[in-house]
């Protein structure tokens, strides 16, 4: 799925997990999702980044995919549907519900040190 650089300067086509429930995608033509990485080192900390969640292969089924990933969760975004180039697997319950987790605490309220509008 194409999906925008954080500052709207371009795009690059990579695996995104949908966090969007079903009530949701079934009455929208768009999908809320988190992007996934394969940039990932071993001497990197991309896996000690707290909205990070750890993907490994093994994690993946009805699918697969060919390295060790990342759920960059603090990478969020709204996309259409027909930008969806094809489905390449399910994550395992447990994957999914660490990134629900973070998630929640990333928009959590009591967190929230500022709760500003701002126009970009």
């Amino acid at each position: 799925m194409p999906f925008p650089y954080s500052d709207l300067s371009g795009k690059k086509v990579r695996p995104v997990l949908v966090v969007s429930n079903n009530q949701f995608n079934a009455h929208s033509q768009d999908l809320i999702v988190c992007c996934v990485t394969s940039n990932i080192s071993k001497d990197s900390n991309i896996s000690k980044e707290f909205h990070n969640v750890m993907l490994p292969k093994k994690e993946v089924s009805e699918g697969k995919l060919f390295e060790d990933c990342c759920v960059k969760v603090e990478n969020i975004a709204k996309i259409e549907k027909a930008l969806i180039i094809k489905k390449i697997g399910r994550v395992s319950k447990s994957i999914f519900s660490q990134v629900s987790e973070k998630l929640q605490r990333l928009v959590s309220s009591e967190n929230t040190l500022n709760n500003k509008l701002l126009l970009f």
